[in-house]
């Protein structure tokens, strides 16, 4: 370490000269919706603060670290050692191998980072061992602040059966079910009886939907049980379990407090986050379109209540269940930074991150209740790498071979961790960033997620962007119509990505047509000229094929400067724009109407993929004579996978359920696999005997990997 220290106040200058860039990127939004980290030379905080986490939690902790000229310290794994976080902070430390136990879950391994750094306080942000409440007593020992709650807080609020009973002392509302921890499948089982069905199974430590399943009856409960407690443990070290009713069809709507140490505490409004897969959170937004003025009142008043029930300090979140008639009930709460806090700050205009450093510091707030206001609409979407079309995301790895955010447009936040080049592993969270847009009314705020949501640029990865923009287009949600049930309504037999309508369907042809044209144009020039000097005049009108499911399309196409007219289908369209291939956007105007598409790939037999209104469409383009030779070619006959039982992501085997010989019913339980904590049972689709196993317990394995053979 250096032998002469800067003075503070020049050492606060000379990182915000530093990381100014980091603000630009941080803050691309409408000034009405930047949280506003407002720093006074007067108010001295911490002069070196330690993240025990990463990826974009991390990264967004150190946004207003810097800020404040506070210096940071990053924590990795031998795996993160290249990763934004890392890049970004001042220091950073290894602190163990990839699994999140040996190196993110490691006390004593970050322990150890915290008196080599010297860091004077540690920011957990979410996950990990931000609710862990012996971390927060290692570090309170080695007089180190916990910039969060004190542990009698984490340990009240972290403990699901604990805090309920705390709530109802404080006259809060809560969910009928059972208060103690359930120790067996069978004692399970009686006590769902007794409740009455459907019941939720819920760890009783940590949260982020892990360790949660619903039943419906006692085979599930059973099931419930098994795979909620080997979840729990595998996620936060602790297997208990509870049990309390299921309320059908609710929403779920959380209000964001903030407290002291001295006894001040408010409610920061509320965030409506009822569109989930498998009880996480994939679409958030502030304010909630479903409560009216007393109702908010009433679950602020009845969070504060709950909060200095428990002489809570620090930024946290109180979730409720709301039924139709918006009558509210006591989820938990999450002693933490929520995922979903970025909505609350561009509605707020607080930098809820400063906040916590202060408060951890031992100021009192600043603000009263009467000042916090609601300016505007925030809409959050958690851009994830996964596979929408399985149960609605199922894990994706690989390595972002191109990412561009889309910070160019206005009011568009993107907190994210990672950048071109950067690896999704199976070892942690899929997310890729958090993508928050806002505006003066919901209207807003939506058109201009629409946008960003087009503009944003992954490949490398599968992802849920084809999900997430048919969220947000749907009228069941633009109407506000919508409960924790929606996705499963919405598409009860799976997502299938955007189904075209007709003049949707002749766009995309119409699209596909002019870009095969363009293309072949381009490839007879170099430089501008012609390959080709005796190459006739430039021709201006092609007749071609086009395929799109199993359908074949005739198609005439006229050019005429950077015009396109496709008469395609009985119809005619327009498509017009620069045409730039190089680009991976392609910002196009379509008989009138702007479109930003994406030429996702081609090839020289004419296949294109586009993304077109979010989803990705496998389109063919051929000559007349092309088309008329194809025919004759013979098709690939598929191959018959009903005695292939493959891995439908990457993850590691859990556990193997048969072995060769073994006869097996249709729906029994063959393997489980467990993907970035969450477990998923691999199940037989038919009646047969196993003739091959070929994973076992431990494996890692990735998508469609062989795993067992029937005969």
């Amino acid at each position: 370490m250096a032998a002469h220290r800067l003075p503070p106040s020049l050492n606060r200058l000379l990182l915000a000269v530093k990381y100014a860039s980091f603000r630009t990127i941080c803050c691309a939004v409408h000034p009405s919706a930047q949280y506003s980290t407002v720093y006074s030379p007067n108010e001295t905080t911490f002069d070196k603060i330690l993240i025990a986490n990463r990826g974009e939690i991390a990264c967004r902790v150190m946004k207003t670290c810097h800020k404040m000229g506070i210096q940071t310290v990053a924590v990795h794994s031998d795996v993160d050692s290249s990763a934004v976080h890392v890049k970004m902070a001042n220091e950073a430390v290894c602190v163990g191998p990839a699994p999140t136990s040996k190196s993110y879950l490691n006390m004593d391994a970050i322990m150890d980072a915290v008196r080599v750094t010297g860091a004077q306080a540690v920011h957990p942000g979410y996950g990990f061992l931000s609710e862990n409440k012996e971390f927060a007593k290692r570090l309170a020992a080695e007089g180190v602040a916990f910039i969060g709650p004190d542990t009698h807080a984490i340990q009240a609020m972290g403990d699901k059966i604990e805090s309920k009973l705390i709530a109802k002392a404080a006259k809060v509302n809560t969910i009928p079910g059972y208060d103690g921890v359930v120790k067996t499948a069978d004692e399970a089982v009686k006590i769902s009886q007794d409740i009455g069905y459907p019941v939720m199974i819920k760890a009783s430590a940590g949260g982020g939907g892990k360790g949660m399943r619903i039943s419906w009856n006692d085979e599930e409960t059973r099931e419930g049980f098994r795979f909620s407690s080997q979840e729990a443990a595998s996620s936060f070290g602790d297997d208990r379990l509870l049990i309390e009713k299921f309320i059908d069809n609710p929403r779920h709507i959380e209000i964001q407090v903030l407290a002291d140490r001295h006894g001040n505490a408010l409610w920061l409004n509320e965030r409506e986050c009822s569109i989930q897969r498998r009880n996480q959170k994939v679409v958030e937004e502030a304010p909630s379109t479903f409560l009216d003025p007393v109702t908010r009142r009433a679950m602020g008043e009845q969070a504060v209540l709950l909060a200095k029930a428990v002489q809570y300090s620090s930024a946290g979140t109180v979730e409720f269940l709301v039924d139709s008639k918006k009558n509210f009930f006591f989820l938990e709460m999450n002693t933490r930074l929520q995922v979903e806090h970025p909505i609350t700050e561009c509605i707020t205009g607080l930098d809820l991150v400063e906040q916590m450093i202060r408060v951890a510091k031992g100021y009192q707030l600043q603000h009263k209740q009467k000042d916090i206001p609601i300016n505007g609409w925030a809409i959050e979407s958690r851009v994830y790498a996964e596979d929408p079309y399985k149960s609605f995301g199922l894990p994706s790895i690989g390595r972002l071979s191109q990412y561009q955010e889309p910070l160019n447009l206005s009011n568009v936040r993107v907190d994210s961790g990672i950048e071109e080049g950067s690896d999704i592993s199976i070892y942690y969270d899929p997310m890729i960033s958090k993508l928050v847009t806002y505006g003066a009314t919901r209207a807003e705020a939506l058109a201009r997620m629409e946008d960003a949501l087009d503009n944003y640029v992954i490949r490398g990865v599968t992802h849920n962007i084809p999900l997430l923009r048919e969220i947000i287009t749907h009228p069941r949600f633009i109407s506000g119509d919508i409960s924790t049930n929606f996705l499963p309504e919405v598409y009860p037999d799976g997502f299938k990505g955007h189904q075209l309508e007709e003049d949707q369907r002749r766009e995309l042809l119409a699209t596909a047509a002019a870009l095969y044209i363009t293309a072949q144009l381009r490839s007879q020039k170099v430089l501008g000229n012609l390959r080709v000097f005796s190459t006739p005049v430039e021709c201006s009108h092609w007749e071609l094929c086009v395929e799109l499911d199993e359908g074949r399309l005739s198609v005439e196409v006229t050019k005429s400067g950077n015009v396109y007219t496709v008469e395609v289908d009985g119809g005619k369209v327009e498509v017009s724009g620069q045409w730039n291939l190089a680009s991976p956007l392609l910002p196009l105007t379509i008989n009138g109407t702007h479109r930003m598409l994406q030429c996702l790939s081609r090839d020289a037999s004419g296949k294109i993929v586009l993304q077109y209104l979010g989803t990705a469409f496998k389109v063919r383009v051929l000559s007349k004579l092309a088309a008329e030779l194809n025919s004759y070619m013979p098709e690939k006959v598929p191959e018959d996978t009903s005695s292939l039982l493959r891995s439908p992501m990457p993850g590691t085997v859990v556990a193997v359920s048969v072995k060769p010989g073994d006869t097996v019913a249709e729906g029994q339980e063959i393997c489980v696999i467990e993907a970035m904590k969450m477990q998923n049972s691999l199940t037989a689709a038919r009646q047969a005997k196993v003739k091959s196993v070929h994973c076992k317990p431990g494996e890692t394995v990735g998508e469609g990997d062989l795993l067992v053979e029937l005969e």
